[in-house]
């Protein structure tokens, strides 16, 4: 299928060729008919990305701070690596659109195929030929609506959403500065709710166009009009509410707010203009300024947005969904007309060109809708069904391979991790050949292929595993599928390579032996990177060979989580410690030569601080501390090996030593935070080429992912946990 994509570093824009996205649980996938431009939000992602990269530095300088952040715990080298990527790479526009549901998701049953359907969402509702959408960003369309119409949904959202928040009353006077798409939508709104309105916009066409949909008066923002008719309609008193929604580096529009508001009045932004309030303005008349936030109550909120959790009405009466469907049926019964917003119906194959006409100002638009082939998908080969699982079931250990012959990868996922870490060493890596790569979104398979020279990117996982040239699998997916694919990679006979964790449950871990023991394969390797840190693996043999026991601290200063991690979504995706602690175990282990025997956890009440003792067969321990409270600035992973009179240090992978009968200190020069990513994956690409041994015992990556698991029993119950030691 075709999509609109952009590169944000060249701020390239194109129509490309991606993979159809599957259709998940709790989604349908909709073959698009018309989809909408936001003129403002979209013309400024625009105008961003063809930016110099300090123009872009100045516009978003909370991006600026997360990279600072960024390099102070993880380095300069693997920050510039993770930026460059993300800015390298495409990334979709639009979020309004109408068309028709072709594939019907598992949970759903408000729509079936053949829907006309209206669709929300920045990652849902693209401009691209088919979507999955989940279950609370699309509605179905009434009867009688035209789909062109139903396009405008989710910007129709976006104004009423405004207008709640404002909270207007029959009979009230509002002023809407910036007639744009959204004011011209929020003034119709205001008008069928019994407001009377005046606009402000230096466009006189677009005044005239506010006029004609119900409002009183409008006029230029530094005219005397606007002033005189606001005084003429309220007697003097000022408007009732003022919606900003005007862009721009402007502060005009608050100063005209605070000028015509009455005492004690609301002014609610809904664009993204510019916010210097002028403090004895708004002091003096005591005024409500009230933020409107995107198309509603369940915005970013993924649990609503993509679990399909909908809030109680009796408790959120007006949310994301809901406003969706209350615009549609608006613009059903005639009370809301979009068509004289309607400025050009682009075919989509000209989205490009439409684009540069709008940036150029050659295109003077209010709205613009993009027309997609058949305008319901007609005539085009339809997305293909789920194909049921063409297993192959594998005996034994995979044979020795040539070495002269390339081993063949494949990748599920392609998030930042697979490509800002694994990706970049495998693509550069002789002997190595990326057959194909599979996301459940298309353009971040298109991404992948096109930045690391995949042979084929697609959303089919089972093509995928039946392919008898794929010698390995990569498993880079969200936590709580690991377990899932990585069985299913087993038993069709794969070597498989799965980032951490390898399970979230006893159950998920428990399955995963399973389908070792019916397939008899066993060819599995965890992402436990730490114990190939070069730096580490030097310090380890200079602290050499230990008869005594030995005492581990490990301090993991982890941090806060940015609001809207998917981290945060335990319910689905486990604990943050059950995620990345096998790490952490891992590299225990390894530098102690055995697993351990007993888990014991404490932790403050509602704090995810934890303070994790590890017991082994010779009498060690390790205590590792996973904090998130600690000063961002300090190292992420600092640890101490104390044995036979001897020392070992780690400071977070940048410098080690050794005290003993003599010292050792690796070299004082700054070095990139190598945390062995490389040379695991050669390890890992040996043994499938020559199928050797696995570069980690599959009895020790159990047995870490058991540790790693037994941190909530012991948690809960308050005691040691004693490990079983059985497979």
């Amino acid at each position: 299928m075709k999509q609109v994509v952009q590169n944000y570093k060249s701020g390239e824009l194109s129509v490309l060729d991606v993979p159809v996205p599957g259709c998940k649980p709790g989604g349908v996938l909709v073959r698009s008919a018309f989809s909408l431009i936001s003129t403002g939000t979209e013309l400024m992602k625009v105008s961003e990305a063809g930016m110099s990269m300090l123009g872009k530095a100045r516009s978003r300088p909370d991006q600026v701070a997360k990279v600072v952040q960024s390099v102070a715990v993880n380095g300069l080298p693997a920050t510039y690596r993770k930026v460059m990527g993300k800015l390298d790479s495409y990334t979709p526009l639009g979020y309004s659109l109408c068309g028709v549901v072709e594939q019907v998701g598992a949970g759903i049953d408000d729509v079936k195929v053949g829907d006309l359907v209206a669709c929300a969402g920045n990652e849902h509702a693209l401009h691209a030929e088919v979507n999955w959408v989940p279950r609370n960003l699309y509605v179905p369309v009434p009867d009688g609506l035209a789909p062109r119409h139903a396009a405008f949904g989710t910007v129709g959202s976006i104004a009423l959403q405004g207008v709640r928040q404002g909270e207007p009353q029959l009979g009230e006077v509002a002023l809407v500065i910036g007639l744009g798409l959204i004011g011209q939508l929020v003034v119709q709104l205001l008008a069928a709710a019994g407001v009377r309105v005046v606009g402000a916009d230096p466009d006189p066409v677009r005044c005239e166009l506010a006029e004609r949909l119900g409002a009183v008066a409008c006029g230029d923002p530094g005219s005397a009009a606007v002033e005189n008719a606001v005084a003429e309609l309220t007697g003097g008193h000022g408007v009732d509410q003022v919606y900003l929604a005007a862009g721009g580096g402007s502060n005009q529009p608050v100063e005209l707010a605070a000028r015509l508001a009455r005492d004690r009045g609301r002014v609610v932004d809904i664009g993204k203009c510019r916010l210097d309030l002028p403090w004895n303005a708004y002091y003096e008349k005591e005024l409500d300024v009230r933020f409107s936030r995107s198309y509603g109550p369940g915005r970013y909120d993924p649990e609503y947005e993509l679990d399909g959790r909908d809030y109680p009405i009796g408790y959120v009466r007006w949310t994301e969904r809901r406003n969706l469907a209350c615009f549609l049926d608006l613009a059903a019964r005639g009370r809301v007309d979009v068509e004289p917003l309607i400025s050009r119906i682009a075919d989509f194959e000209d989205a490009v060109e439409t684009y540069r006409q709008l940036k150029d100002g050659e295109l003077k638009a209010v709205a613009v809708l993009f027309r997609y082939p058949g305008e319901a998908g007609a005539g085009e080969a339809q997305a293909p069904a789920v194909a049921v699982p063409a297993v192959r079931r594998g005996t034994a250990a995979a044979p020795a391979r040539p070495s002269r012959s390339p081993v063949r990868l494949a990748f599920v996922g392609a998030g930042n991790y697979a490509t800002s870490m694994l990706l970049p060493h495998l693509a550069r890596r002789e002997g190595v050949e990326l057959s194909a790569v599979v996301t459940t979104t298309a353009l971040s398979a298109a991404n992948a292929q096109r930045k690391f020279g995949f042979a084929r990117a697609t959303t089919d996982l089972d093509a995928v595993l039946g392919d008898a040239s794929v010698d390995a699998v990569f498993v880079v997916t969200r936590h709580s599928s690991h377990a899932e694919l990585t069985r299913r990679a087993l038993l069709a006979g794969k070597t498989v390579f799965v980032e951490k964790p390898l399970a979230l449950t006893e159950d998920e871990l428990a399955g995963v032996l399973a389908a070792v023991e019916e397939s008899g394969n066993d060819r599995l390797q965890v992402g436990f990177n730490r114990r190939f840190a070069p730096l580490l693996r030097e310090a380890k043999a200079r602290f050499g060979a230990r008869t005594g026991p030995a005492s581990l601290r490990y301090l993991v200063n982890a941090g806060r989580l940015q609001p809207g991690s998917w981290y945060l979504q335990q319910g689905t995706e486990g604990s943050r410690f059950a995620g990345e602690g096998g790490h952490f175990v891992d590299t225990a282990s390894w530098l102690l030569g055995a697993d351990p025997v007993s888990v014991y956890a404490v932790a403050p009440s509602g704090n995810e601080d934890l303070q994790i003792v590890l017991r082994y067969p010779d009498g060690s321990t390790a205590t590792l501390s996973y904090v998130t409270a600690g000063a961002p600035g300090f190292p992420k992973e600092t640890l101490d090996l104390v044995a036979d009179g001897k020392v070992l240090k780690l400071d977070d992978f940048v410098r080690a030593s050794v005290y003993g009968s003599k010292r050792w200190v690796s070299s004082r020069l700054p070095k990139a935070r190598d945390k062995g990513q490389s040379a695991e994956l050669a390890s890992f690409v040996r043994a499938v080429r020559t199928g050797g041994p696995m570069p980690v015992p599959l009895e020790s990556l159990v047995a870490t992912t058991a540790a790693t698991l037994a941190v909530q029993a012991a948690l809960v119950g308050g005691a040691p946990v004693t490990l079983a030691r059985s497979l």
